[in-house]
C-alpha cells in the first residue's frame, strides 16, 4: 500500500512506516498530521488516481524530528570584476513518519 501525496509544493511517495523529510510545518515532535492532498493511493491490486486530489482518502503521520538541513553554498562571481560573493543558507525541515494510509 502506497500514496503520492503533495506537501509544500512537492510530491512525495509514501507507504506507512516509512519516514518522510520535507519543508517545515509547524508543530511539535510527537504531534500527529493530516494530509489531505492525496493524488494517487494504491493498495496492491487497485490504483486510483485524483482529479487532482483523493477527497476521501487522508493520510497520518505523526512529527519525529525538526531540524535544519546541510547548508547550501551560493557563490556569485563576476569575471575581470574582482566581483565575488559568498552566501549560504540552512534550510529548516521537518521528520515525519508515516502511520497510516486511510482508504
Amino acid at each position: 500500500m502506497y500514496a503520492v501525496i503533495k506537501i509544500g509544493g512537492k510530491q512525495y511517495r509514501v507507504n506507512p512506516g516509512s519516514e518522510v523529510r520535507i519543508e517545515k510545518l509547524s508543530g511539535q515532535v510527537g504531534d500527529t498530521i493530516t494530509f489531505d492532498q492525496v493524488l494517487l493511493a494504491s493498495d496492491g491490486e487497485n490504483l486510483r488516481i485524483g482529479k487532482p486530489y483523493l477527497e476521501d482518502i487522508k493520510v497520518t503521520g505523526q512529527i519525529t524530528r525538526q531540524g535544519k538541513n546541510r547548508k547550501i553554498v551560493v557563490f556569485k562571481y563576476k569575471r575581470r570584476k574582482g566581483y565575488r560573493r559568498k552566501l549560504g543558507h540552512r534550510q529548516q525541515f521537518t521528520q515525519v513518519k508515516i502511520q497510516d494510509i486511510a482508504l
